[in-house]
């Protein structure tokens, strides 16, 4: 799921997002990429930590397009869901928060026990 959504953000960009939003969007893909990698690799002892850290920043993520699509709007942009991959995105960064939970929660219990 990191790296479905860091995909998304990268079409996104080579599909024409510029300006703030698309650097914020490489930025996004780039870490997407370097969180999943930590995740398949780590260890017992380090899983938690990584995808804890993958959890973090999949909700910083969904909470940014979610305060996009409200009237509030993020850094003064908005977004709709007519948005190209905008509801495709909050399905694929809400199951990732889930798994990543699940697996935070695991690794600790394993790592406890």
């Amino acid at each position: 799921f990191l790296l479905g959504m860091g995909g998304i953000h990268l079409v996104l960009v080579l599909t024409g997002t510029g300006g703030l939003l698309g650097v914020l969007f490489v930025v996004n893909a780039v870490g997407s990429v370097a969180l999943a990698v930590a995740v398949v690799v780590a260890r017992q002892q380090r899983l938690a930590l990584a995808s804890g850290l993958g959890l973090l920043f999949v909700l910083g993520t969904l909470l940014a397009l979610l305060i996009a699509l409200s009237p509030v709007s993020l850094f003064g942009m908005r977004s709709s869901l007519g948005y190209q991959l905008a509801p495709t995105s909050i399905v694929v960064e809400s199951v990732g928060v889930v798994v990543l939970a699940m697996t935070t929660v695991l690794a600790l219990r394993t790592r406890a026990g």
